[in-house]
């Protein structure tokens, strides 16, 4: 048998906490190892339990989601950040593109997509919410329609196939799941994203899945 996704849930509402975990304990595959209740706890607790993903609300006491998650990808680089957010947070969404989040899900979103996400970046992936990927896309855009032919223009330097795999990062594909669906070999994907990420001067397959969005290459699942 496998082993089981280690998370650490940090989020300043007990109510909300239990909520999430017991959606997460639905799936056998997955435990929650440590709950913290500010963002200073969930750094302390993170660099002591080492989970392999680390769930974050935006605002927190003493030390917010934003400055933790910079926090864990100096402190806990093994350790994948998801962002758990509402819409009211739309400020801040972009201020997370450059924390190093691998994901953002909503709080009041399907059960379903809160366990497949962290399945995602737990494997290597991105989970970005749609809906979330759309607001955010609103926000940078302010409204220009031009947004998406800039995308347009930054991803035709890319060759054929790396924007086939660009797009399927913006679906949230985890490179097994990108090997598998192109037929290649896990290592081959590894290779196209890293040399996606450098050309694109991203930190992270969360800014890649935005461009993704913005280009339009994501597929209709």
């Amino acid at each position: 048998m496998s082993r089981s996704i280690t998370v650490l849930l940090a989020d300043d509402e007990p109510m909300l906490r239990a909520g999430v975990r017991a959606i997460l304990g639905t799936d056998p595959g997955i435990e929650v190892v440590a709950e913290a209740a500010d963002g200073r706890a969930a750094v302390a607790l993170a660099r002591s339990h080492r989970p392999d993903v680390c769930l974050l609300d935006i605002r927190m006491p003493g030390l917010d989601g934003l400055a933790a998650a910079a926090e864990l990808a100096e402190l806990a680089p093994g350790t994948a950040v998801v962002m758990l957010t509402t819409f009211s947070e739309d400020a801040y969404l972009t201020a997370a593109l450059g924390s190093g989040a691998a994901g953002f899900l909503l709080k009041s979103g399907d059960p379903r997509e809160l366990l497949a996400g962290v399945r995602a970046v737990a494997e290597g992936g991105a989970a970005l919410s749609p809906s979330v990927a759309r607001r955010v896309i609103a926000h940078l855009d302010g409204g220009r329609l031009g947004r998406g032919v800039a995308a347009r223009a930054r991803v035709a330097e890319l060759t054929g196939r790396e924007r086939e795999v660009l797009g399927l990062i913006g679906a949230g594909l985890s490179n097994a799941e990108i090997a598998r669906r192109l037929f290649l070999v896990e290592g081959t994907v590894k290779t196209y994203v890293s040399t996606i990420l450098a050309r694109l001067g991203f930190r992270n397959r969360v800014q890649a899945a935005i461009l993704a969005y913005e280009a339009g290459l994501v597929p209709a699942s």
